[in-house]
């Protein structure tokens, strides 16, 4: 470029008022009285610069729309300016190109990875981007709320040399973000107790504590046959059309840690507790949607433990890629620092994954499956795995995200890659609903990889693993008579056939099926187990020991 850059010392005056600029006026005044070496590039050679004619000269340079380094560094020597010390707050107007929701910045001095970027539009408003790649003196921005109204004439863009951070207090809980973390609900500001990097801290996994205790949710499927413990990250697997918003507001409602009362061993105290919170991240959204759960949580009393961030249908697709990051930010600081047991639920997953295609696909990069990126699994893992819990902390962060699978695919990508990552899946499945079943929970394809360190005696009751288990087989037997049926007809089934026939009918309008208000702790549900099972003798309960049976069986005999 036709040119030259100068390094002069000066010391600055007070603000004149020709900087009619607020922002301007303020840092002039922060700097007043103050020696710098400002380094100003020039589209025509100079020699020196007075202070006298500082304001005009730095006045005619912003206007220039060659590239324009506008804002003041503060150095110690000459030597720190030729170093490349002093590009924080530098401003560049140098956009050579906008491709979807990214920025391409030409002759930019020291870009970092990850940086964020303020970027100021021609009107005067501000937005805030992330550097996603660097190539020499090229940066790649992208901007969280959308490309619209940027251009390469009057837009400039300064480097702040900070990561992306989200300011964060225990007076979240109880109040609605939106998805850059902004509060939406007409309160008062946050006073931020600290400021966190979204993308966390890396945890030493010699350091992680496997997750033990059972998260009670209230509801019979998950709590008996995939319990979920304390610090598991586990999707919920659904389709479009599915209640999977109604789930999730029941288990925000209905969510707490199990825990036994002093010397009863049928007695259970959950739900409620000081110390439990959730962090709920929508992205995606139609307003129909938000509006909902903020309703929902309102109304039942269980906004005051929620903290609520939402992405809507029409918010930048940008933004959908910070969302759960500053939720998980969130969730670590409550747990971590406040010692909570925090339960995380994100959804739609599937809308992130789709924002990563996006940026992808503006990059230009070569897609991978179905037009992903191929870097989407160890983006997804970036995610997940900031579920667990830490030795010597005292709470915990458990993860339910939930996904929409496109035309109920269950090998498309983001469902595929999630299932590698996360320990099990709960299956919310379509016939099921269409026979107005509500929770429309498939058992037999759900799981939870870690429900056997959750459950048994001393945390929920010594026969809850072998009434899973026998639960679990007598419906897919039921599953495999009913099919039978269809083709050689009722009257060919034998009389065991009928018994699995009966329990499959039962297990599914009794057990399966029940209410979005209907809250049953694990005693209740198991014991609605045993109810179904006496529907067989004892000598086809093959999964029970005959203890248990001693114990459980007899109670109540009777259907």
């Amino acid at each position: 470029m036709v040119g030259t850059w100068q390094h002069v010392a000066i010391r600055v005056p007070h603000p004149h008022p020709r900087f009619s600029s607020a922002s301007d006026h303020e840092n002039r005044e922060r700097f007043a009285g103050t020696l710098l070496f400002v380094g100003i590039h020039s589209p025509f050679p100079f020699a020196s610069i007075s202070e006298s004619s500082f304001n005009s000269a730095l006045l005619d340079l912003i206007v220039s729309p060659q590239i324009i380094v506008s804002k003041m560094g503060v150095a110690e020597k000459i030597h720190d300016m030729e170093e490349g010390n002093l590009e924080i707050g530098m401003e560049y107007r140098t956009v050579s190109g906008v491709a979807g929701p990214l920025v391409i910045l030409d002759k930019v001095k020291g870009p970092k990875f990850q940086e964020i970027v303020n970027i100021r539009l021609g009107d005067g408003t501000t937005r805030r981007g992330q550097v996603l790649e660097v190539d020499g003196e090229k940066a790649v921005v992208q901007v969280f709320e959308g490309t619209s109204g940027i251009d390469n004439k009057f837009t400039t863009v300064q480097f702040t040399g900070e990561v992306l951070k989200t300011p964060v207090s225990l007076d979240m809980l109880g109040r609605i973000f939106n998805g850059s973390g902004k509060p939406i609900d007409n309160g008062p500001p946050i006073l931020p107790e600290a400021y966190l990097d979204i993308s966390g801290s890396s945890i030493n996994p010699s350091e992680r504590t496997y997750p033990e205790e059972m998260i009670q949710t209230g509801i019979s499927t998950i709590d008996v046959m995939n319990s979920i413990a304390r610090g598991q990250k586990i999707p919920l697997f659904s389709a479009a059309g599915l209640p999977h918003n109604e789930i999730a507001a029941q288990i925000c409602r209905q969510a707490g840690l199990v825990k036994r009362l002093e010397k009863s061993d049928n007695l259970l105290e959950g739900g409620e507790e000081d110390n439990f919170a959730i962090v709920f991240a929508a992205m995606g959204v139609n307003m129909e949607t938000a509006q909902f759960f903020k309703r929902d949580f309102e109304e039942n009393g269980s906004m005051e433990r929620v903290t609520l961030f939402l992405n809507l249908a029409n918010d930048p697709t940008i933004e959908r890629i910070i969302t759960p990051r500053i939720a998980l930010t969130t969730a670590e600081y409550l747990a971590y620092e406040c010692g909570k047991h925090v339960l995380v639920i994100l959804t739609d997953m599937s809308s992130y994954a789709d924002a990563l295609r996006e940026v992808s696909a503006a990059r230009e990069e070569v897609p991978g499956r179905r037009g992903y990126p191929g870097y989407m699994y160890t983006d997804l893992a970036t995610i997940y795995e900031r579920a667990g819990r830490i030795e010597g902390r005292t709470g915990s962060i458990t993860q339910i995200p939930i996904l929409t699978m496109p035309n109920d695919d269950i090998t498309h990508p983001t469902p595929d890659l999630t299932g590698y990552i996360t320990e099990g899946q709960i299956y919310i499945d379509r016939q099921l609903y269409n026979r107005q079943i509500y929770p429309p929970i498939n058992v037999l394809p759900s799981l939870s990889r870690l429900m056997k360190s959750a459950i048994g005696e001393g945390m929920t009751r010594r026969d809850h693993a072998d009434v899973s288990n026998q639960l679990y087989a007598n419906y897919a037997i039921g599953k495999d008579v009913q099919a039978m049926k269809a083709v050689v007809g009722e009257e060919a089934l034998s009389s065991e056939d009928l018994l699995y026939l009966e329990f499959l009918e039962k297990f599914e309008r009794k057990f399966v099926a029940q209410g979005a208000y209907d809250t049953r702790n694990i005693f209740q549900s198991l014991d609605l187990a045993w109810t179904l099972l006496r529907i067989f003798p004892r000598e086809l309960l093959h999964r029970i020991p005959a203890k248990t049976l001693d114990q459980y069986y007899s109670r109540d005999a009777g259907n």
